[in-house]
């Protein structure tokens, strides 16, 4: 089936499951670089387990990406730094984080950790790099990833878990199943307006 042809009439947990979570998994690449993508409770789900990789030596960089939320005007400083907060109170130098503070969405994540990467690694030196990002959030953002990054670099998953929309539990809650096919119709809509290719699953 293509992805394309996924409608929210059409759409069952059998394709949720397929589309967000089959084979995607860590599979213990070393990269030049870890992407962390930003979101509210990135500091919580996400960093950690970029630090994990980093203490592993599997990595030698971090950088976190995301900017201040707009429609969030309490906050005042960005998701990127308050994940690098994180990372750096876990044991991270601090110069070893690259900092992406500007982007506002996925696409942008990607976008502008391109032009951090190449200010602070030249992206002719970037062989691989392993996006960190919440489990049902991993097809789109890596679709993307490979889509608008470089032919060279090979880019690799590595999914954290939250609470509630994990593989096994999804489906057992309303925010779960809204969040989870939520996220299915936003690729069929990336696929719609040309973001990144169609693809069979």
């Amino acid at each position: 089936m293509w992805v394309s042809q996924i409608t929210e009439e059409n759409l069952t947990n059998d394709i949720v499951d397929r589309l967000l979570f089959e084979s995607l998994h860590d599979c213990g690449e070393k990269v030049d670089c870890v992407l962390v993508l930003g979101s509210s409770k990135a500091v919580k789900y996400r960093v950690p387990v970029a630090v994990k990789v980093y203490f592993e030596g599997r990595t030698k960089k971090i950088m976190m990406c995301g900017g201040i939320v707009p429609n969030m005007p309490e906050e005042t400083i960005s998701e990127a730094e308050r994940m690098k907060h994180k990372a750096i109170e876990l044991g991270v130098p601090e110069e070893d984080i690259i900092l992406e503070d500007e982007s506002q969405n996925t696409v942008e994540n990607i976008l502008c950790a391109m032009v951090k990467l190449q200010r602070a690694m030249w992206l002719n030196n970037v062989k691989s790099v392993l996006v960190v990002t919440t489990a049902y959030h991993m097809r789109r953002s890596l679709h993307l990833a490979r889509y608008l990054f470089p032919a060279h670099i090979n880019v690799y998953a590595c999914p954290a878990d939250d609470t509630s929309t994990r593989r096994d539990n999804w489906m057992n809650t309303d925010v779960g199943t809204k969040r989870a096919r939520a996220e299915v119709l936003n690729i069929v809509r990336c696929i719609q307006n040309g973001v990144f290719p169609d693809f069979e699953i």
